[in-house]
């Protein structure tokens, strides 16, 4: 078993208006850049982004009532890593709730340091959707 960590923010959002805004992977370079730094470009199904780490193709779960955004990314090594994420309700707002998996191999720091890019990309979607 692999270690996991669950990192989740509140957003006083209605959970639909934060669905709508971070499932559309052309909003990922405003609030995601441990993920996409620069413009997200279609291909297919998937989407291409530069990341911190490369180029990375993205493939999203379809879009759906029940605020599963689980996505793959693929880098550019051909590994694929899952990553669940869940947009749900919350009293009047939102809780967007990601699964961290700590991938093979993979050293206490470098876990430590995805961990940190994943809050700091969550606080930074909660800082714009309550702008």
């Amino acid at each position: 078993m692999h270690e996991t960590r669950h990192i989740s923010v509140f957003i006083a959002r209605p959970p639909e208006a934060v669905y709508a805004f971070a499932a559309d992977p052309r909003n990922l370079p405003r609030w995601a850049a441990g993920l996409a730094r620069s413009e997200v470009v279609r291909d297919g199904d998937d989407w291409i982004v530069t990341a911190p780490f490369g180029t990375a193709r993205i493939r999203f779960a379809p879009r759906n009532d029940l605020g599963v955004m689980d996505h793959d990314v693929t880098l550019a090594s051909g590994i694929t890593v899952h990553n669940p994420m869940r947009v749900m309700p919350h009293g009047d707002g939102a809780e967007m709730l990601f699964t961290l998996f700590r991938q093979p191999g993979m050293s206490d720091e470098q876990f430590a340091a995805d961990q940190a890019a994943v809050e700091a990309d969550l606080q930074a979607l909660k800082t714009l959707l309550e702008a």
